[in-house]
């Protein structure tokens, strides 16, 4: 298993290595994932099971968790069909209950009130505002 993600958020990627390497070096070929943050357990590791298959059959050996893995999810493995029902699950979009109404109180408070007009507000429609009627009298030709 090749270490990956970052801290506090570890991601490992499942590969046939020459046991020479270090954990981290040069992989032959990537068999799969494991994502141990998943909330589902069963839908953590995701395996190629006939290339897993192939590896063990030419004589690779898997380090301790990732048997594990390979016996559960493996090509015959003991929890296939809980994984397909957990994948399943995460796949489905999350249900988000609507929001209750607020109490009757804080409705109210929330209400915009009207204000009351502030001076030098402009009138009514049907009044001509005074500042009109100044400018036309100063545009009068003077002689």
């Amino acid at each position: 298993m090749k270490l990956m993600g970052r801290k506090h958020r570890p991601f490992f990627r499942i590969c046939a290595m020459d046991s020479r390497r270090p954990r981290g070096g040069r992989v032959i070929e990537e068999l799969g994932t494991y994502d141990p943050m998943v909330s589902e357990t069963d839908a953590r590791a995701l395996l190629k099971g006939d290339r897993i298959a192939y590896w063990l059959g030419v004589g690779a050996l898997p380090t301790g968790k990732a048997g594990v893995l390979i016996k559960k999810y493996g090509l015959n493995g003991t929890h296939i069909k809980k994984q397909e029902e957990a994948r399943a699950k995460l796949a489905m979009p999350k249900v988000v209950a609507p929001a209750p109404p607020p109490p009757p109180e804080l409705a109210e408070a929330r209400k915009p009130k009207e204000a009351p007009p502030a001076e030098g507000a402009a009138p009514a429609e049907g009044a001509a505002p005074a500042a009109e009627a100044a400018p036309a009298a100063e545009a009068a030709p003077s002689t």
